[in-house]
């Protein structure tokens, strides 16, 4: 089967997992926000059995993703639905307790970044647990040399994205009610943060 394939999913899947393995252990209904490949899903579907793990992206990535179900067959893991961060979210009344995104916030036009806090804020319960993992500015500063290489090629590529500044993010963070538990230091200049809904 001819899957898509991202390298830094390979990469960071591990460490990942270690910090969701607890921060989402009494968790039962995940929502991943921008499903990419699929391969995160799969990894964490299969090694979290406790979970029901909802994918969801834009329809032009949901081949992908179904690819990679297919071939997992994990009876935990459901189809993608079509999130666009512009419309509401279409999960009714389910009953989502997480949200999980990763190498996201630094893709999207910030606009977006703002849609997905009030998505947030609209859809999740006191006492979820939200887990956002990508690279992030501090003090107004890259973390690394490769963060500022990477910064300027998203730029060239679309220049509505861009590497985020944590301040920024941990604002309207607070504005959805959400409270900064954890930032974790991961491989490849990246981090883990970790919120809970108040």
């Amino acid at each position: 089967m001819n899957k898509p394939f991202s390298q830094a999913c390979e990469n960071n899947k591990q460490p990942i997992l270690a910090i969701l393995t607890n921060v989402f252990s009494k968790n039962t209904h995940v929502l991943e926000i921008g499903s990419g490949t699929g391969q995160h899903a799969t990894y964490f579907g299969q090694l979290l059995p406790h979970l029901t793990w909802q994918t969801s992206d834009l329809p032009v990535n949901h081949p992908g993703i179904h690819s990679w179900l297919s071939e997992a067959a994990l009876t935990n893991v459901l189809k993608p639905i079509v999130i666009d961060l512009n419309e509401t979210w279409p999960i009714g009344n389910t009953a989502i307790d997480a949200i999980y995104t990763a190498n996201t916030l630094h893709i999207i036009s910030w606009a977006l970044v703002v849609k997905f806090f009030e998505g947030i804020a609209d859809n999740l319960k006191p006492g979820a647990n939200v887990c956002i993992y990508g690279p992030f500015n501090y003090q107004g500063k890259f973390t690394s040399e490769s963060n500022a290489n990477f910064d300027l090629w998203l730029k060239e590529r679309d220049k509505n994205s861009g590497i985020r500044d944590i301040e920024a993010i941990l604002a309207l963070a607070s504005s959805a009610g959400l409270n900064l538990i954890d930032d974790h230091t991961m491989p490849a200049n990246n981090r883990l943060l970790v919120f809970k809904k108040q």
